[in-house]
This record gives structure tokens, sequence and C-alpha cells, in this order.
């Protein structure tokens, strides 16, 4: 798709909150805009499936943690569904 180019212009606290999501999103601001922008406009599901892909990518870990910790629970207590 080819790209053309869009100047905005914004207070220094909204790129600074720009920058800083990008960043916690690892990717640029250009993408986090352009992402925001397809949500807007109707582009969630496919937006609100990479931002799970990426949460997923990062806390994978602690939901795996979390979900053998409460299988160990369930047959320690003998309930099989993790309540006591």
């Amino acid at each position: 798709m080819a790209k053309t180019q869009l100047n905005v212009r914004v207070d220094e606290g909204t790129a600074r909150a720009a920058r800083e999501r990008a960043l916690a999103r690892g990717m640029s601001v250009n993408r986090y805009i352009e992402e925001l922008v397809r949500q807007d406009t109707g582009e969630a599901g496919r937006t609100f499936v990479e931002a799970a892909a990426d949460f997923m990518k990062q806390y994978g870990s602690v939901f795996a943690a979390e979900t053998a910790e409460e299988r160990h629970r369930s047959s320690a207590t003998g309930t099989g569904d993790g309540r006591r």
C-alpha cells in the first residue's frame, strides 16, 4: 500500500503520551497512530487481535504459571475446578 505523509500538530503532552504508548507497545509512533485511526474507522477486530497477541507475548508466562498453580490447588483440594 502506498504511504502518504501526514503532518499534525499536537501539544507536547499529547506527543509525549503518543511516544510513551508506542514504546510500551514496541512500535513506532507512526504505526501507533495508524492503529488508532484503523481502530476508529472500524478495523477494531484486527487491532484487538494484534493487541491481544502482543499482550500474550509479554504476559503469556504469567498466565501459564497461574494456570499451573490453579491446577495444583484443584488437585490438592480434590474439587477439580480450582475452588476450595
